[in-house]
């Protein structure tokens, strides 16, 4: 799932360049699978998706610490991840990777748990419904053998 997170994060920052594209690649891309798969589970059904991947998340990238789960399902605090790494980064390696890589395993558990719980073929259609334009032929055989 890292790969296609990764992937999904590269078309985002490609997508819409911006002046913090880790952060916001990131949020882009929570925010487009929180819309919807928010319209097939519901607000409730999304929030305690992504609160599991984020408890996960957590366990692989310590940092993530201050990002948290609101009512709605969106995400918070996740502006102070990268800054907080970048402090620390003597001792992590660079912090715009670690922030970048916090996202990736962010992203990656979320469409994991997406695979368990819907299968490969409802993921699959799902991301695709997000970004019709992306092209999905290596992720395709990531989500099969995973399935």
């Amino acid at each position: 799932m890292r790969d296609l997170a990764r992937y999904l994060l590269a078309y985002e920052a490609v997508a819409c360049k911006t002046s913090d594209p880790v952060e916001s690649a990131t949020l882009r891309v929570y925010e487009k699978l929180r819309q919807s798969l928010g319209a097939f589970a519901g607000v409730f059904g999304f929030q305690a998706l992504a609160f599991r991947a984020l408890t996960q998340a957590k366990s692989e990238a310590p940092g993530l610490w201050a990002v948290q789960i609101a009512a709605d399902g969106s995400l918070q605090g996740l502006g102070e991840f990268e800054p907080q790494l970048v402090e620390f980064a003597p001792q992590l390696g660079s912090g715009k990777d670690q922030a970048s890589e916090g996202g990736v395993i962010l992203i990656a558990r979320l469409l994991g748990l997406l695979l368990v719980f819907l299968g490969g073929t409802l993921t699959l259609r799902l991301v695709q419904s997000v970004w019709p334009d992306a092209a999905f032929d290596d992720c395709n055989s990531e989500i099969r053998r995973k399935a």
